[in-house]
């Protein structure tokens, strides 16, 4: 309940301040009433603000299922909120629960409550429960909810997976290069020196960068490489810049099919999942044209609902966009004449989720060797560099 704060006068006209928790300033009015107390003002409290952790987006898709699972053992909806607010396994997420709880105890709607915290609950979260509630069948969207934020958790992670070994030999070879640039290098240029014979240019080269990584070259290196990041980063922030970075990214020859494979995936799953529990169409477009997660994408999606608005098919758009696949937008025409359109794409976001998956795969494996062979490749030039002015000084001895 809201808390109040309030002045009021005792029976010997002395002024008093506290605090009370009521469901209203006339419940509150009532309990000073009751203490002979007269209010003479009466303010909503300032409610703290509270450091929230963000929440495991895999965790959230749990509770839901949870929670389905509860109501569909006919535990009422109030008690299974307060079961979740009391598990002390996550305190952030209990805590969001007991906060559920607390606002349907009073007579709200669970999906008002869930609207009220737009950093938990994302658009697509609310508007289902609230299409749960009003057609009976809260327990089946809760199910349905969690199922695709727990797909959408595990797509997320196959992507970032798929980038942490590249990550972590890429860092290994810059470790490895510096090491052996400013250690190993510098230690044969006294001997090279002495021989007071011209190097090979690759004996130079190697030479010469090693000078720069250890010499005050470095910091201008350094110094240009992070003014560089901070410059791309500002320059990120302009609508207009970032625009064509997102239209780049989706046209791009490698990046790009990669880019519209993961935007369709979570644009089917996110849709088929909203019309599966009697979301309208225009209004389950307008949510799931964000789950593309870039603007080209987003503005096809607006383009067809536009048309579909107009009485047109959903297909037709998607496919003059040119983002979307020959065989998805032909499963999406096949689902529309069929009236199963829900069910299929769902079916078309776990295709396409194999599919990018198989991709992430094929790629990590092409960049491994291809990592590999360049740190092994620098290390072998190197090495060369050093010994090359040794075998021609032998050979005229």
């Amino acid at each position: 309940m809201p808390t109040y704060e309030y002045q009021a006068l005792t029976a010997g006209g002395q002024r008093v301040r506290g605090s009370l928790a009521g469901a209203s300033e006339q419940a509150v009015v009532a309990e000073l009433e009751s203490r002979a107390l007269v209010p003479v003002t009466i303010t909503p409290a300032a409610e703290p603000r509270r450091a929230r952790r963000k929440l495991s987006v895999r965790k959230l898709g749990t509770a839901y299922q949870q929670l389905a699972d509860l109501l569909r053992a006919g535990v009422p909806l109030l008690r299974g909120l307060k079961l979740l607010g009391g598990r002390k396994s996550d305190p952030a997420l209990a805590s969001v629960f007991r906060e559920l709880a607390e606002a349907v105890e009073t007579g709200g709607e669970l999906s008002e409550a869930m609207g009220q915290k737009p950093e938990t609950f994302a658009p697509i979260h609310v508007a289902m429960v609230r299409a749960g509630e009003k057609g009976g069948f809260l327990e089946t969207v809760l199910a349905r909810l969690g199922t695709l934020v727990i797909a959408q958790a595990e797509l997320r992670g196959k992507v970032i997976g798929s980038l942490v070994y590249p990550a972590i030999l890429v860092s290994v070879g810059v470790i490895v290069m510096t090491v052996i640039f400013t250690v190993f290098v510098p230690k044969f240029r006294v001997m090279l020196d002495a021989m007071q014979t011209t190097p090979p240019f690759i004996t130079r080269l190697v030479l010469g960068l090693s000078d720069a990584l250890t010499s005050w070259k470095a910091l201008l290196v350094v110094g240009a490489f992070v003014a560089m990041v901070f410059a791309a980063i500002w320059a990120l922030r302009r609508p207009d810049v970032r625009a064509r970075v997102e239209v780049w990214r989706v046209r791009a020859p490698i990046v790009g099919p990669l880019t519209r494979a993961i935007g369709a995936a979570r644009f089917c799953r996110t849709l088929g999942t909203m019309l599966a529990n009697n979301v309208p169409m225009l209004a389950a477009l307008q949510i799931s044209k964000d789950a593309a997660g870039n603007a080209p994408m987003r503005e096809a999606i607006e383009r067809a609902a536009d048309a579909v608005k107009q009485g047109e098919p959903l297909a037709a758009p998607l496919a003059a966009s040119g983002l979307f696949e020959d065989d998805i937008v032909e499963m999406i025409s096949v689902g529309e004449a069929a009236n199963n359109l829900d069910d299929v794409l769902v079916q078309i976001a776990a295709t396409v989720e194999a599919r990018v998956d198989r991709l992430l795969t094929t790629a990590v494996r092409l960049i491994e060797p291809l990592l590999l062979v360049s740190i092994a490749g620098v290390v072998f030039a190197v090495a060369v560099a050093l010994v090359l002015p040794m075998t021609q000084m032998s050979g005229r001895v």
